[in-house]
């Protein structure tokens, strides 16, 4: 129980930091290359496949992406400013889909069998 609440904060982190982060870009010229949104795709990623790995379950890597995905719908809503931090463009609409998408893939990923070894 403590490793799927600890996995879910860590979620929730991530999540709020990706999301505030997930804007940045690099122009060269008229050529914008969105290396924010690259970056916390990735690290989505790799946090998920790692909380998958370490905890040895599919339960703790579900609450943190419940954690990254929810934190992330629930700063999709316009702030007290009517600002937004996901902007309905198609690098928001890539932030706000992508972390389910990785999530549904991590979690659902089947465990592959061990190998056996035999001594000879």
């Amino acid at each position: 129980m403590t490793a799927l609440i600890v996995a879910f904060v860590i979620g929730v982190v991530y999540g709020a930091v990706t999301t505030v982060g997930h804007r940045n870009d690099w122009r060269l010229g008229d050529l914008a290359i969105p290396w924010g949104l690259v970056v916390a795709l990735a690290g989505v990623t790799g946090l998920l496949l790692g909380i998958r790995l370490v905890a040895g379950g599919r339960g703790a890597a579900a609450a943190a992406a419940a954690g990254v995905i929810g934190v992330t719908a629930l700063l999709t809503f316009a702030g007290s400013g009517a600002s937004v931090l996901v902007a309905g463009d198609l690098v928001g609409t890539v932030w706000s889909i992508a972390p389910a998408f990785i999530a549904v893939l991590v979690v659902a990923w089947p465990k592959l069998p061990t190998s056996r070894r035999t001594g000879a």
